[in-house]
């Protein structure tokens, strides 16, 4: 795979990374935020699995076959990939680039393998980690979506304590117990992170110019 590099010097936007074991709500909080703060946008990821009903193409992931997925990686295009549950997922590093230099706040939904991936070229994103209420409400809430069968969530189960021990490689841990919580959580950290000294500099350039050069009082 050919090495992606991204400078922090030249990316002025914010990356934002939410990751979460499947079945904690990690997408209908994705999508709360979106409407929260409509400023960001959502990285559409690359995937080889089928889709399922109701994902569209361009808007949920781009689907593509595992020959066209590796050749795009050996090309160097991704930010970052991962193998979970018998099929590949990855970032579009490109695509990232450009909107990140140009200003653009971007929002990548990814499990934990993707977010360390993408911590180690661009260290300056703010990782956040969904964690559900309990074992039990997870269990519930993948029986109750209705997309996987029983072997296959009892195969989620049995892997998804190993995941939840990486919370501690990220920079905040929201529990989605109250939904509606859990999306102000998330939103109070967007805002935090926007407000840090370094993208002030940046994003009000000019008003901080006219601050410290205003003469005459």
């Amino acid at each position: 795979m050919a090495e992606v590099t991204i400078s922090p010097s030249i990316a002025t936007g914010c990356l934002f990374v939410l990751a979460a074991p499947s079945g904690t709500g990690k997408t209908s909080l994705v999508n709360a935020l979106l409407d929260r703060e409509p400023g960001i946008r959502l990285s559409v990821s690359y995937t080889t699995r089928p889709s399922r009903p109701n994902e569209q193409e361009g808007v949920h992931y781009h689907f593509i076959d595992d020959a066209r997925f590796q050749a795009l990686r050996e090309a160097g295009e991704f930010l970052e990939d991962a193998h979970v549950y018998g099929h590949w997922y990855a970032t579009s590093a490109t695509w990232i680039k450009k909107q990140l230099e140009a200003g653009q706040d971007i929002l990548l939904e990814i499990d934990w393998q993707g977010a360390m991936q993408v911590r180690s070229l661009f260290p300056d994103s703010v990782q956040i980690f969904v964690l559900p209420p309990s074992l039990t409400a997870l269990r519930e809430r993948l029986e109750k979506r209705g997309q996987d069968t029983p072997e296959v969530i009892a195969r989620r189960l049995v892997s998804v304590q190993e995941e939840f021990r990486h919370y501690v490689d990220f920079d905040y841990v929201i529990i989605n117990q109250t939904f509606g919580n859990a999306v102000d959580d998330l939103v109070a950290v967007v805002r935090a992170a926007r407000l840090r000294a370094p993208r002030q500099r940046w994003r009000q350039a000019r008003l901080l110019r006219e601050l410290m050069t205003a003469t005459g009082f």
